[in-house]
């Protein structure tokens, strides 16, 4: 769970048997349980093509209007973005050793995401998709110094990471496709006719301005969520283009590029917020299953974003019913040991912009 820095003096210490929304699936653990609802397990839309239809259907066969076409080109993704950028040839870090050795070399990488359910709510972080006419509510923020002011457009049966009970980061994410912005929220909880959270931020997925430096978002290091998850569309069109949300134990009190916040102690031996990491290229994607491999893939590419304080080596994702969860526990066969941390400086366009070199 993320503590901010402002608020603590002493190191977040998170245990690798405690993930950041508070449900570690555990080897030997009972399997998750069937899918439940499939409004439990909305995902986002595939980029560029419209939500499904039935074939013959007369959605199917209308002609698209300008908003159903701007909507589908709105990608959770912004092209151009340090989330897209390919870091297979970047230099290793000169820290790569101590900060992957703080991580865990022997910790094994773990899908936090997947179908069914883990302790009666979803397995990942769910996303709501807003429709046409989500009224926006107010929400009340305790960093509301660091928050953007609502109202939001999140529907009162809006999904919740880890379900309506749980106890964990309680992240709300809302992909707003004809609008196209994503709404989120960490520590998210109905109250009156609104929300209240902890912290909230809203992006303009069409732009590459970053939230101001030292801000916090719906995620430790003050970037967004939504971008940073792998989804089961992308898996199943056979390839993740773009890096993807990573948690550590610990993290050290500072933040790279393109990071805005950090929740850490001071030691260097730390990751700090925002660090890259990436799968060494010696690893074969074609030792897992189909499922497994675009994220593998993924990782040697474009790498894993350090994003919050959490379990070691946890990526994340959204939940979804046709994830096959044991082709997703395939990942544990890659440990700490299989990545290093990258230098990125060299992709940094401007500081206040989340705009990559090519």
């Amino acid at each position: 769970m993320r503590v901010r820095a402002a608020v603590v003096a002493a190191a977040v210490l998170l245990t690798a048997a405690a993930c950041s929304d508070g449900r570690t699936p555990v080897d030997g653990a009972p399997a998750p349980t069937a899918a439940g609802s499939a409004a439990a397990r909305q995902a986002v839309p595939p980029a560029g093509s419209a939500s499904p239809t039935a074939p013959g259907s007369p959605a199917a066969s209308a002609t698209p209007t300008a908003k159903a076409r701007a909507a589908a080109a709105c990608d959770p993704v912004p092209a151009g973005s340090y989330w897209r950028a390919d870091v297979s040839r970047l230099p290793r870090h000169p820290r790569s050793a101590t900060y992957v050795a703080s991580i865990g070399t022997r910790a094994a990488l773990t899908a936090d995401f997947g179908s069914g359910q883990w302790d009666g709510g979803p397995i990942g972080i769910p996303v709501t998709v807003a429709r046409a006419g989500t009224a926006r509510v107010p929400v009340r923020f305790e960093y509301a110094d660091e928050s953007d002011p609502g109202p939001y457009p999140i529907p009162r049966n809006a999904k919740i990471e880890g379900g309506p009970a749980a106890t964990g980061d309680r992240h709300i994410i809302v992909y707003d496709p004809a609008a196209c912005r994503a709404y989120e929220l960490y520590d998210a909880h109905p109250a009156g006719n609104g929300w209240r959270a902890g912290s909230g931020a809203v992006y303009d997925l069409r732009s590459q301005r970053l939230r101001p430096d030292g801000w916090t978002s719906a995620d430790a290091a003050g970037l967004p969520v939504l971008a940073g998850l792998v989804r089961y569309e992308e898996v199943a069109a056979g390839h993740v283009d773009h890096a993807v949300r990573i948690t550590v134990p610990r993290s050290q009190a500072a933040h790279l590029w393109p990071a805005r916040h950090d929740a850490g102690r001071k030691d260097a031996a730390l990751p700090p917020m925002g660090l890259r990491l990436r799968l060494r290229a010696g690893v074969d994607p074609n030792r897992f299953p189909p499922q497994a491999r675009p994220i593998v893939r993924a990782l040697q590419r474009y790498g894993a974003i350090v994003a919050d304080n959490g379990s070691a080596w946890y990526i994340s994702g959204a939940p979804d019913e046709r994830w096959n969860n044991d082709q997703l526990h395939s990942l544990k066969r890659l440990t700490g040991a299989d990545f290093e941390a990258v230098d990125a400086a060299r992709l940094m366009v401007s500081r206040n912009s989340a705009a990559a070199r090519g």
